[in-house]
């Protein structure tokens, strides 16, 4: 292809220089100083001959000389509407110019391309249909073609125009493509490196080595992009771990003969480990005592240096000050080298800054999400003092909403030196999901679902679900609306409406039915205090009890409704909400029922939940939780208003295989009152950190007690602890989330109904 290129462009230049050699001899030196008396134009057709004489740097009454000729012929041909140009003089004053004009594209086509859809291939070119052909042109939309298919990891690939000519002026052009073998990394070396060994640092950059199990994933496949981010990632995990004169010398990578395969070497030099000496800060700030500052410093003198550790205690600097009422600081961290001790010293610059306001607030990139979803994020308007810190966290606010492939930040000059402009680019994503799934738990046997559900609604940031399972034990209905910006404010609104028909045949005898709604409004208290308010109503309808059943469940056989009002305040301080490595969660649950309805109860709920890196990749999970529900009338706290404890939520017994229950009959009956917790550290298994395998040991306990109403002498109850210890592994897969548990209880009484291994598995396709 490329020969046949290069063939098709060298005609072009040599008759571009036929041309030119052409026209100088052809010039008698008796007239170099003659003016045009007239331009005439030849094989003109579809362009009119006055727009050519526009092009021309000659003018009647010009100097008819070589060089006006020669600026004629290059000012032509740099318009790229022609294949061949000659200009010359045929008589006395007249310039005459002959083109040959260069077709018209009918069609563009695609051939040979399977992995890559035209679509793909054709927003990837600048050639369109109805645009004028030039080989140039195409020269470069083939080397846009190779880019597009080497970021796809396929090195092999070979692209060559075909032109075929159409009557009037006009071809089609074709791309013969021939997309090869994906050309794979099969070996990653490092050269240079004593601390850390190969596996190691494989393990800290994004490009992998070929292995079976990463046929979902192309960080295998040889990206230049992706190689240089690699060098700033070995650059990060060096200084994190002290050493401060780490430098990548060079990234090569070589592509086997046969096209096949790349092979990278990284040769680095480590330099020296170094550890924290002296702790020091200067500050330039009137009439403040920085010792205050030293708080907010998490390391001490004689740690190994951590680049992430002083850049997190610059930020808590930053915003400790802002909260001081310091608006206009800038906090530096100096580095002093010792190189013989191998220490640091380290003094945090605290200075004032010109003073600095945000002018303006450009969004750009978010052709179908509204600006004012972008912007009610953002924790600085217009007028406001800027602030590093608040753009940071503005930032990871915007990227947190979901509908961004990517958030850029990027402060520019303003109108004036005390002001500044913040431009935000957005790279929108696909916000709808449509999925059928299909899996089985050991809680609800085998399942399949289908989902419905658009996360930014119109643009609008409002999130629409409609979604149904059924399963061997369960069936459902769910519909929910959720608008997160209620009349423009920091309010959360929402709708839910359910129906579910639940099998609880084999913990207690019966079936159960529940329909209803819920209205819901969420408001912040503060940046981590959250308050939310619920109304729901409930029909709900215990039928098929069995004959045998308990008298207790047999009793509130039939229909009941429930109408409640609830509140929920959460203190959420985790780094993540669906993978959280550090922080701390707390929730306060109460509900009252007995606005109309047949139930009247108060229950409540207090919990919490503490996640702490043990180190890389280790977190310990503390969790613990407490709750009781109570009648305030003569009504009676019925079955399906009561607590239960065991499977998900105590692991080695089953679904409610723990608390009171009716020995006759072996039926749970649930409970008023309950406590648990959980103690778990999840760690690698040794598996590549991208297949998103973790192992899990854990320990939970709990207990739960507590019934009303007359019932006959064979249920029991008590308030002892029940115990158990396991371990687990989940899978992160692209299919689902899959988790098994081995579970086995060590304090137990000889009615709880024991669960020792559980299995759980979804799946998406």
């Amino acid at each position: 292809m490329k020969n046949t290129l290069y063939s098709m462009c060298s005609v072009l230049v040599i008759g571009a220089t036929a041309g030119v050699g052409a026209y100088v001899s052809g010039v008698s030196e008796a007239y170099a100083y003659e003016r045009v008396t007239s331009i005439e134009i030849e094989g003109a057709r579809r362009i009119e001959e006055q727009t050519i004489r526009t092009y021309m740097n000659v003018r009647i009454g010009d100097e008819l000389t070589n060089e006006s000729m020669n600026d004629a012929l290059k000012s032509l041909y740099a318009t790229g509407l022609f294949v061949d140009v000659k200009v010359r003089r045929s008589k006395a004053g007249t310039m005459l110019v002959s083109v040959i004009e260069n077709p018209i594209i009918n069609e563009i086509a695609f051939e040979g391309n399977d992995e890559l859809e035209d679509s793909q291939l054709a927003a990837e070119i600048q050639l369109r249909s109805r645009q004028v052909f030039t080989r140039t042109k195409v020269q470069a939309d083939v080397a846009r073609l190779y880019q597009l298919y080497q970021r796809q990891g396929r090195f092999s690939v070979t692209i060559e125009p075909k032109v075929i000519k159409l009557d009037q002026n006009r071809v089609n052009l074709v791309f013969e493509i021939l997309e090869g073998e994906v050309t794979e990394v099969r070996s990653i070396r490092f050269v240079g490196n004593k601390r850390f060994d190969d596996d190691a640092l494989r393990g800290e950059i994004s490009t992998k080595e070929s292995r079976w199990y990463r046929f979902l994933s192309n960080d295998d496949r040889y990206d230049p992009d992706r190689l240089a981010y690699d060098k700033e990632l070995l650059r990060r995990f060096y200084l994190k771990n002290g050493y401060a004169d780490f430098n990548v010398k060079s990234a090569t990578a070589e592509l086997s003969p046969d096209k096949d395969d790349f092979y990278v070497t990284f040769t680095i030099d480590e330099g020296v480990r170094y550890k924290i000496g002296e702790i020091n800060f200067n500050s330039r700030l009137y009439n403040f005592d920085p010792s205050v500052l030293y708080e907010h410093v998490d390391f001490k003198s004689g740690d190994w240096y951590d680049a992430d550790q002083v850049q997190s205690t610059v930020d808590r600097i930053s915003d400790a000050l802002g909260d001081m009422q310091f608006a206009f600081v800038r906090v530096r961290p100096n580095i002093d080298r010792k190189r013989i001790d191998r220490v640091l010293d380290l003094t945090f610059e605290i200075e004032e800054t010109p003073r600095v306001y945000v002018e303006r607030i450009d969004i750009h990139g978010n052709v179908r999400t509204q600006d004012k979803v972008v912007r009610r994020e953002l924790m600085l308007v217009e007028g406001d003092p800027f602030n590093r810190s608040k753009v940071a966290r503005s930032e990871q606010a915007i990227r947190d909403l979901g509908y961004f492939e990517n958030v850029e930040f990027q402060t520019l000059p303003g109108s004036a030196p005390d002001k500044t402009v913040i431009d935000v680019t957005v790279t929108e994503k696909s916000t709808g999901e449509l999925s059928i799934g299909a899996g089985f738990s050991t809680t609800d046997g085998p399942l399949a679902d289908l989902r419905i559900r658009e996360k930014n609604f119109l643009g609008k940031g409002q999130d629409v679900l409609l979604a149904t399972t059924i399963a061997g034990e369960r069936t459902q209905f769910d519909f929910s609306f959720t608008e997160p910006f209620f009349m423009d404010r920091d309010i959360s609104a929402g709708v839910d409406l359910f129906h579910v028909t639940t099998d609880y045949q084999d913990e207690s005898s019966y079936d159960q039915k529940r329909t209803g709604g819920s209205l819901r409004l969420g408001y912040p208290l503060s940046e981590r205090w959250r308050q939310s308010l619920r109304y729901s109503y409930t029909q709900a309808d215990i039928f098929d009890v069995d004959s045998d059943a308990s008298l207790f469940i047999q009793q509130q056989e039939g229909e009941r409704t429930t109408s409640a009002v609830a509140q929920r305040i959460t203190y959420d301080s985790r780094d993540s909400t669906l993978f959280p490595t550090e922080g701390y969660n707390l929730w306060f649950d109460t509900e009252v029922a007995g606005l109309g309805g047949d139930a009247e109860y108060i229950s409540g709920k207090v919990g919490g939940s503490y996640y702490y890196p043990v180190a890389t990749n280790w977190i310990l999970n503390v969790l613990g939780e407490t709750g009781a529900i109570g009648s305030y009338s003569d009504e009676d706290v019925q079955i399906n208003e009561r607590f239960f404890l065991g499977g998900n939520t105590l692991r080695g017994f089953e679904r409610s295989g723990v608390g009171p229950r009716d020995t006759a009959t072996d039926d749970a009956l649930g409970g008023n009152y309950f406590y648990r917790s959980s103690v778990e550290l999840t760690m690698p298994v040794g598996l590549p950190e991208e297949l998103g395998v973790k192992g899990h040991v854990f320990n939970d306990l709990g207990a739960l007690w507590g019934i009303d109403g007359t019932y006959n002498s064979g249920v029991e109850e008590d308030h002892y602890l029940r115990a158990s210890a396991g371990v687990g592994l989940s899978w992160r897969s692209p299919f689902g989330p899959i988790r098994m548990d081995l579970a086995a209880p060590y304090l137990e009484e000889d009615y709880d109904v024991d669960e020792i291994f559980r299995f759980s598995f979804g799946t998406r396709f």
